[in-house]
């Protein structure tokens, strides 16, 4: 199950990654906003993280303005890696070495079929472990509060 929220910067390209999920047949869960009337990113940031992080949803993506804001709140829960892309080789990359569980795009940044393009490669593309989940272990030691030696 993917989730997906937005607020009012990132309301338009939202309904379009959640058209482009229908059409797939792709399960997701629409945590809202559900308009473009102004409204707080932090909290669909929230929705979304915890929907992942409690295991309801396996991936997440989340849109605003740049994508940056919310992807900055939904990174404050624990075991959420979120990634503002803005093109192929972003969201490619953000799943094959960082192993993000959380796409995050930018309403104001990119169209609505780019970011349909971006969720489709962040959702089919695999987390290419080895090296790299040393890594992302690390992420998980920083965000436990251990000391990288």
């Amino acid at each position: 199950m993917i989730a997906l929220g937005a607020d009012h910067g990132g309301y338009a390209i939202k309904e379009a990654v959640k058209a482009y999920l229908q059409r797939e047949g792709i399960p997701y869960k629409d945590f809202g906003t559900n308009s473009e009337e102004s409204v707080d990113y932090a909290i669909y940031a929230a929705r979304v993280a915890h929907s992942i992080v409690s295991g309801e949803c396996e991936k997440g993506i989340l849109c605003c303005g740049t994508g940056i804001g919310i992807s900055m709140a939904a990174n404050k829960v624990k075991g959420i890696r979120a990634a503002v892309c803005t093109n192929e080789f972003c969201a490619e990359m953000t799943r094959r070495h960082n192993d993000a569980n959380v796409l995050a795009m930018g309403g104001r940044v990119i169209d609505e079929a780019m970011a349909v393009k971006l969720a489709d490669i962040f959702l089919h593309t695999p987390f290419d472990g080895g090296r790299h989940a040393r890594r992302v272990g690390q992420i998980t030691a920083l965000e436990n509060g251990e000391d990288l030696k």
